[in-house]
């Protein structure tokens, strides 16, 4: 087999969020595929990187009261512990935020327009007169227009899956501020796909060649008929300040959307990689056919944006003289016992709150592998078969191999095996070839089906040995050494097959073997005569089902009564703090003597001779108001600026030492010290009441 040379992506998570277990479908698919491969020897670059730009981004961090910046760069590293946490071996993780993907950016941008595949027009869109600023699709809200359902996205409807323009919702409003939107007009610049060359070119790339999935293929067929004579869409490549992004050049108060510089992050994380390692960046990414022949570039994506990959990405790609992708694979959704992931059924599962409670990542990896194909169907992630299936095939099957062998080794033989031989290991070794072929082939779950029925014939072998029975025989001896030995064998050959699954075990099998890092090519032959083994230590624990109950907890949302009973109440342990009690009942009416507001944070100061105190000057709405607040030990009064947040407006001002507060701010505490101020979500406005 000649030694392939891969560039390999998987989609990038968006800088807003947490990682949650269904994003680890598409990293944990890619992963294993990517360990095989290097496994077998080839040169493989593994990259990916956090997707920065946008509105929702600009919106959150302008709520917690930082530059875009700040978050992106605090939620790059979560990502990244939450990748290596999952074994997800990147060999370089990265930002598209980055002077890389703005450089690519430009360059693929002025090709485009030199190729005349570039066109301003006039966008009619709905605009956000309280927040001054035009509204992403995601960001407007109304009633479908197809049928009827209320509280749609201006992009498409959840209940009967029409897509529409934002303009085309009845009564919308912005998700932003809850105003009702104004339709104006902005220039905006357009990736012409809907040209003659484009659809030429993409005809022949999305039918041949192998670039895509069968299925994909079909699906792509029936795009190409939508649209007037059957014309591809353009495709919308700018959005108006304000906007966190890459300004277009010579487009002042203009800027990339998305779709546009976040994929070019797949080539800014090479090219940072690159430049680190002496890579030759253009081998890769560039438009030369020879090297395109010599190298490969493959992508693994979620089946929600195959539009794009399939026919935008290669169209945009190619006629900037970049190299188009190899491969596009598309995988299906996660649903979690058989429903969309909820956060109230505790099931929305983060991959934080998976490694926080000590679960070990090989077993979503191993349960995942399991289940995943080369199609985009969608897998259900069953939490009552999930402990079932790991059990069964990792402990009971594969590890017991090992743990029922390994003892008789070191006591009797000091651990060392004899040389063997014989028809299993000979059929185990044979199998390398077909399951091989399974892991390239991205059918994971076929490759580890084999897996498994080969360590059940191991386990029978072992069963007909019965080395326990032998090792009371003294007479024996040999026999017990020689069946020991080929089980050893056999389990070390089984942790070839399963190593690209299971690379965190693999390790502690390799250290247990006392053997150099599993390569493919140690299918082929056995370990030596004389060959010492390690005391064998447990490699794997069981999965409990109390282990899942603890993970669907730890992930559920609050949904306690207002007034709860002691045995309602969460014990200390189970929460992030000690619950205060609860004050006694108080009527509507009571609550509604308490006038609160929105209010913006216009100014935060030292107060001189005041241990708690930060002097804050608060815009709400109708003019600003002086509060002291005992925040001093949690917030630096510089990192309160322009921030948001509650405050009693009608308080009676009292009248301290060190001037007038009028009002006071909530915040909320447990029995710590810990104090954490309350905050609107994104899109209150100074002044608005909270009832």
């Amino acid at each position: 087999m000649s030694r392939r040379r891969i560039f390999v992506t998987s989609a990038l998570p968006y800088a807003n969020g947490a990682i949650h277990l269904g994003h680890l479908v598409e990293y944990i698919q890619t992963d294993v595929w990517v360990r095989f491969q290097k496994m077998c020897g080839h040169e493989v670059h593994y990259v990916c990187a956090d997707d920065t730009h946008g509105t929702a981004i600009m919106l959150r961090a302008e709520t917690e009261g930082i530059a875009p910046e700040a978050l992106i760069a605090r939620v790059l590293e979560e990502h990244r512990r939450d990748f290596a946490g999952f074994q997800v071996a990147f060999d370089n993780y990265y930002s598209t935020h980055s002077p890389e993907t703005r450089a690519l950016s430009e360059d693929i941008y002025r090709r485009l327009k030199a190729a005349g595949l570039i066109e301003i027009r006039p966008v009619e869109q709905f605009y956000d007169p309280v927040k001054r600023m035009f509204l992403p699709d995601r960001f407007i809200k109304g009633t479908c227009p197809k049928c009827g359902a209320k509280d749609q996205y201006g992009d498409a409807c959840e209940v009967c899956g029409s897509t529409y323009a934002p303009t085309e919702l009845k009564d919308p409003y912005s998700v932003v501020s809850g105003a009702k939107p104004e339709r104006r007009s902005s220039e905006h610049y357009f990736f012409r796909l809907s040209d003659r060359r484009c659809r030429e070119f993409l005809e022949r790339w999305t039918q041949q060649g192998g670039h895509l999935q069968d299925e994909a293929r079909n699906k792509v067929r029936e795009w190409f008929g939508h649209g007037e004579d059957g014309a591809l869409s353009d495709w919308d490549i700018s959005r108006d300040a304000p906007y966190f992004g890459f300004e277009i050049p010579d487009a002042p108060g203009k800027y990339f959307y998305v779709w546009l510089d976040a994929p070019i992050g797949y080539l800014g994380s090479l090219r940072h990689l690159a430049a680190r390692t002496g890579l030759d960046f253009d081998a890769f990414a560039r438009g030369d056919r020879a090297a395109a022949e010599r190298t490969e570039m493959v992508h693994f994506i979620g089946k929600d944006i195959l539009y794009f990959h399939a026919l935008f990405w290669p169209a945009m790609l190619e006629f900037a003289g970049y190299r188009t992708p190899s491969q596009v694979y598309a995988h299906g959704f996660l649903t979690v016992n058989g429903e969309k992931m909820s956060k109230s059924r505790g099931t929305f599962i983060t991959a934080e709150s998976y490694l926080k409670l000590g679960l070990n990542p090989d077993w979503l990896r191993y349960y995942y592998a399991a289940k995943l194909g080369p199609t985009m169907e969608d897998i259900d992630l069953n939490l009552e078969d999930f402990v079932a299936r790991v059990n069964s095939d990792l402990v009971g099957k594969y590890v017991n191999i090992a743990s029922r062998c390994a003892g008789f080794l070191a006591k009797r033989f000091g651990g060392r095996l004899r040389a063997v031989d014989g028809v299993l290991l000979g059929e185990l070794r044979a199998a390398a070839r077909s399951i091989a072929a399974a892991y390239d082939a991205r059918e994971s779950g076929k490759a580890l089906r084999e897996v498994m029925q080969l360590a059940d014939r191991a386990n029978l072998f072992v069963d007909q040995a019965k080395p326990w029975k032998l090792a009371r025989d003294p007479g024996r001896g040999e026999a017990l050494h020689r069946v020991c030995s080929e089980a050893i064998n056999l389990f070390r050959l089984l942790s070839v097959y399963l190593k690209p699954a299971l690379p965190r075990l693999a390790k502690d099998v390799e250290r247990f073997l006392a053997i150099e890092p599993l390569a493919w090519q140690d299918a082929s032959r056995l370990l030596p005569e004389g060959h010492a083994i390690r005391p064998y230590e447990h490699l794997m624990t069981r999965l409990e089902s109390k282990q899942m109950a603890a993970l669907l907890e730890a992930n559920m949302e609050s949904l306690q009564p207002q007034v709860a009973s002691p045995r309602q109440r969460r014990k200390p342990s189970e929460g992030v703090g000690r619950e205060a009690p609860l004050s006694d009942g108080i009527t509507i009416d009571d609550f509604m003597k308490v006038d609160l507001r929105v209010a913006r944070i216009v100014e935060a100061e030292q107060v001189e001779g005041a241990d708690k105190l930060v002097k804050l000057t608060l815009d709400i709405g109708d003019g600003k108001r002086t509060v002291f607040a005992g925040i001093k030990s949690a917030y630096a009064p510089e990192s309160l600026k322009g921030r948001y947040t509650v405050m009693v407006a009608n308080l009676t001002p009292r009248k301290m030492r060190f001037g007038v507060s009028d009002g006071m701010i909530l915040a909320a505490s447990g029995e710590g010290p810990d104090i954490f101020l309350i905050a609107p979500d994104s899109g209150a406005q100074p002044g608005m009441r909270v009832k």
